[in-house]
């Protein structure tokens, strides 16, 4: 099953192994069934602290499927349902390490609250992933982690290509989608801290008081993607006192496949691209505050004098200056329907949630260049694409239009606007579209609409408080200031042209620098010096 390559990487990886592990497999004579014995069969040959088993009893055990058990204590265990392949190949060597006692790079303090967590009853998690989903490790991998790490909490990963009837009783349409104890939990990516989060009722309290009590900063990033990763380093360099507070760390780069474009490096994913911009902000002495988000913006009451952001915690970070940098994200048509049918057909990453409508006709909204690719992407795992765009022609590169043009599956329609999504209650059956040219409806049945119509600014909470465009980008000048002193700005959610990751990263950098500019240039009050 694997190549000897993966073999001797994984043999490395396994010698980190502190206890041993035994590896259950229920299965039956399928063709996955026996691939999946192949690949324990391989695991355990390149460790002596592996063994593995078949069980003889498959009852209420998914088909295939396999259990990673910490020899002398079952409690430390997690299962895999499928072969985790592909994005989830980490998630596998991952858990068979942290299993076998290697401790995960983690904060201890994170595996304390993580211990702690006491729950009146068993927490069954179970998380429905795709193999080429990039966000579905991250939760994969956290989920797994708390398995490990508190008894009362299970966890099984499953492929949903693999169990698609499950998959369809359950009505699971998009992935990662999270039941807890078989009831929905959450859709999409989410990281250990936000699972915590959301399960620990106590930590936004703790939360903050913890952040009520910080100094105040000479540079506040608000926004932890490309640009405010930028903006952190830059200011951090200059030795000054620096944070960041960020929703997610990552931003929309997390949500992006393949990157091509970040000059000097000719592949990379947005996963892995947004774990090195928030390793590389740690290298330096900057307090990272993750899973926050910013409500209000209050200016400084005196020129030099300190800005404060609220949190919708309740907590409050003050700041001589802040670097907004808060992103964008996907556009949506806001369109009767659209909302009912999220995650529910309607869906916003092809490349996560496409392997769900292998076979079935889908819809893609949207003729620029992320439209295209999906188009194309999609092409070779459903039945048919529909491309609709707005304009009276496709707005993508000419090299992407052409491989579009080719593909036998695939209609394009232009000059047409969406105007409803159609659903029987529980998932999407189809949409209406208005031909433009002469006002007349039409209606398309399919089972999944993939939207790709551009970003919109994250800045509705700073509505009224600086200059912004009626889209809702903040105005900057070229220095990155915006209309307020001491707050500059930077990035996707800014009048700066052309949203591309490398640009976000110049500005960060930018605006970072014009804040350090800014506080040199102003003399310090007195409310400032004693923060």
């Amino acid at each position: 099953m694997l190549d000897a390559g993966m073999k001797s990487q994984l043999k490395t990886y396994l010698e980190n192994l502190r206890t041993p592990i035994e590896l259950v497999a229920y299965v039956d004579d399928q063709p996955k069934s026996k691939e999946l014995i192949g690949l324990l069969e391989d695991i355990a040959d390149v460790s002596d602290k592996v063994s593995m088993s078949l069980s003889q009893s498959n009852a209420d055990k998914r088909v295939p499927s396999f259990d990673i058990v910490r020899s002398d204590d079952a409690s430390k265990a997690v299962t895999f349902a499928g072969l985790p392949m592909g994005h989830e190949f980490t998630s596998l060597v991952l858990a068979l390490l942290q299993v076998g006692g290697h401790p995960p790079r983690v904060e201890q303090d994170v595996l304390d609250q993580i211990a702690a967590l006491e729950f009146d009853k068993e927490m069954q998690f179970e998380t429905y992933f795709s193999l080429s989903c990039q966000n579905c490790p991250d939760v994969v991998q956290a989920l797994n982690l708390i398995a490990i790490f508190n008894p009362k909490v299970s966890h099984v990963a499953i492929d949903g290509a693999l169990f698609k009837e499950e998959v369809e009783n359950r009505k699971v349409m998009a992935v990662p989608t999270v039941l807890l104890n078989g009831e929905a939990f959450s859709q999409g990516r989410m990281g250990l801290e936000e699972i915590l989060a959301k399960i620990d009722t106590g930590a936004a309290a703790r939360d903050a008081e913890k952040l009520g009590a910080k100094s105040a900063f000479d540079v506040l990033v608000v926004g932890g993607g490309p640009a405010g990763a930028s903006a952190a380093i830059y200011a951090a360099r200059k030795g000054i006192n620096t944070g960041v507070v960020a929703e997610r760390f990552g931003g929309q780069v997390l949500d992006t496949m393949g990157i091509e474009n970040f000059i000097s490096v000719q592949h990379t994913e947005g996963p892995k691209l947004a774990a090195q911009l928030e390793q590389h902000v740690k290298d330096y002495d900057v307090d990272i505050m993750n899973v926050q988000k910013a409500k209000e913006l209050v200016p400084a009451s005196a020129p030099g004098g300190l800005i404060e952001v609220k949190l919708e915690n309740g907590a409050s970070l003050k700041s001589r200056t802040v670097v907004l940098a808060t992103g964008a994200r996907w556009r949506q048509m806001g369109v009767p329907g659209e909302e009912e049918y999220r995650n529910k057909g309607v869906a916003y990453c092809p490349h996560c949630d496409g392997p769900l409508f292998k076979g079935k006709p889908v819809a893609v909204i949207g003729g620029g260049n992320s439209g295209v690719e999906a188009a194309i992407d999609l092409a070779g795992i459903v039945s048919h694409v529909t491309l609709i765009e707005f304009a009276p022609e496709m707005r993508a590169d000419e090299v992407l239009q052409r491989k579009l043009r080719s593909l036998s599956n695939v209609k394009i329609i232009t000059n047409a606007q969406t105007t409803e999504v159609l659903g029987d209650g529980s998932k999407v059956t189809g949409l209406i579209y208005k031909d433009r040219s002469n006002d007349t409806d039409h209606e398309v049945k399919l089972d999944g609409i993939f939207v790709q119509i551009g970003l919109v600014p994250n800045t509705e909470w700073l509505k009224g408080t600086l200059d912004m465009t009626r889209y809702g980008e903040i105005e900057v000048n070229a220095k990155g200031e915006t209309s307020l002193p001491g707050v500059m700005a930077a990035g996707d959610c800014t009048t700066v042209p052309y949203k591309q990751i490398v640009i976000a990263m110049g500005e960060g950098s930018k605006a970072a620098l014009s804040a350090f500019d800014y506080m040199i240039r102003s003399s310090a009050p007195a409310d400032v010096a004693a923060a």
